[in-house]
């Protein structure tokens, strides 16, 4: 089953753990988001939308928010000494479709989420190792160059070319 969905003024053709990179949505990560601009769905029997689908809806699961490529924007005009330089990024959205839902139904799927951070050893064990000391420097100097260094002589200014005629 496949759904076309409607998202920041773009179409999207989805399926089941589909990932897809969409605009800005709002959510944290992990979160289930449901988008109800669902155009069409296909499978067995389509359904298509005027302009959407009764009771349709797609849900996702953010998976990263992020924003895009710079995008430089130069205008120069000629002789005028006249030049503006302009950057944009785009806000992103990476979600992954966990589910596609007719007749109004809710999300029944969880966030999968990222798994949970592995506790320290050290918080585990209350043990904590001895703090290493950076090494002292050694302090054996090194001896002194003292090779008989020759003096430079400053040099004189090249000599002008004769002026021509």
């Amino acid at each position: 089953m496949f759904a076309v969905i409607k998202t920041g003024g773009l179409q999207y053709r989805v399926a089941e753990d589909d990932v897809i990179r969409v605009g800005r949505l709002k959510g944290e990560v992990g979160e289930i988001v449901q988008i109800g601009d669902v155009l069409l769905i296909g499978g067995g029997a389509p359904q298509l939308g005027t302009p959407v689908v009764p009771g349709a809806s797609v849900a996702v699961e953010i998976l990263e928010q992020s924003r895009g490529a710079k995008v430089i924007a130069f205008k120069k005009r000629r002789r005028k000494n006249s030049r503006r330089k302009r950057g944009h990024r785009q806000d992103y959205t990476v979600v992954r479709v966990s589910e596609i839902l007719t007749d109004g139904k809710a999300p029944t799927r969880k966030a999968r989420g990222r798994p949970a951070p592995k506790p320290k050893a050290e918080a585990a064990t209350g043990e904590r190792k001895a703090e290493t000391k950076p090494k002292a420097k050694s302090t054996a100097k090194t001896k002194a160059k003292t090779a008989a260094r020759t003096k430079t002589v400053a040099k004189k200014p090249a000599a002008k070319g004769k002026a021509r005629k």
